[in-house]
């Protein structure tokens, strides 16, 4: 087995499920040594309520080659932050990548302007998707930054360019999203001088444990969700955009990239990796090119 980051150590914050659970997986698979966080473990669940916990992920991240290690933090508490990054230092002494993939959101609200939202709901969104990454940021990056050529990685949902020019959901949703990749933007220019890489990256539409039983299907079988949602063809697993962040992690020239906006079918294209299917969905092209253009659902030359 190869594993060109055996001996890097990595970071996941927010790794219970979907694209978190996916990056840990694929970053071990590379092996390395991962921490991974969240909320939810085997003693007791989130706000979300969902039964995925951190130590499942962390014997993922196990059987896939590396070493998983599962820490139960709050993410909006900055003590248990800086603890978690005091634990790094002291067991590993150095952090090479993080990846800030914490959301943590219990619902979507369609549809809803700033008046029509749940205000309480609202700001608690930008709490998690907004605030935590910040928070980890503050406290990781230093450490990250002891050693050069290190990367943060900020998960989102959409390309720098899609979201330009789209409205994402609702008022607090696309405001969460859009923050996350100026994030990864301003963090590029504070990281440069220290010889490291931010970027932020977006999965197409995620076949995450969430989606997989909106749809009543299995990851297995996941075909045929398209009876009911034709363009579910174009969909992803989360080791997609796994193997995405497992390839800059692994790239020398990983600085290229440095403040860009990415996508994991973007990148499959530029270092050869697929999905689980032997494919490489292009999923913001599909979505453009396809869905919002009212045609009907045919993958053929997108994935």
């Amino acid at each position: 087995m190869k594993t060109p980051l055996a001996g890097k150590v990595a970071l996941v914050a927010g790794a219970t499920r979907g694209a978190g659970r996916g990056i840990a997986v694929q970053l071990g698979a590379a092996g390395a040594t991962v921490y991974v966080t969240g909320r939810t473990t085997r003693s007791g669940r989130s706000e979300m309520g969902r039964p995925e916990t951190i130590e499942e992920t962390a014997a993922l991240v196990d059987e896939a080659g590396g070493r998983g290690i599962a820490v139960r933090v709050d993410h909006l508490v900055p003590d248990e932050v800086s603890a978690l990054v005091t634990r790094i230092r002291d067991e590993q002494g150095r952090l090479h990548i993080l990846v800030n993939d914490i959301w943590g959101a219990t619902k979507m609200e369609w549809n809803k302007s700033v008046w029509e939202s749940d205000l309480d709901y609202g700001l608690r969104t930008l709490r998690l998707a907004v605030d935590t990454h910040a928070i980890t940021s503050h406290f990781a990056i230093p450490l990250l930054i002891g050693t050069p050529g290190g990367l943060v990685v900020e998960v989102t949902d959409g390309t720098a360019e899609y979201n330009d020019s789209n409205y994402r959901v609702s008022f607090f949703y696309d405001l969460a999203k859009a923050s996350n990749l100026r994030m990864a933007f301003a963090l590029a220019h504070e990281l440069k001088p220290h010889k490291a890489t931010a970027v932020s990256i977006t999965p197409g539409w995620l076949r995450s444990e969430f989606m997989l039983e909106a749809y009543r299907v299995a990851e297995s079988n996941w075909r045929d969700a398209t009876k009911m949602q034709p363009h579910f063809a174009i969909s992803e697993s989360p080791a997609f955009v796994g193997r995405a962040v497992a390839a800059l992690a692994q790239d020398p020239d990983v600085s290229r990239w440095n403040g860009k906006s990415l996508s994991s079918g973007q990148l499959a294209k530029i270092y050869g990796f697929t999905d689980l299917d032997g494919s490489r969905p292009d999923a913001w092209r599909y979505v453009t090119e396809v869905q919002d253009a009212g045609k009907p659902a045919d993958v053929t030359g997108y994935r």
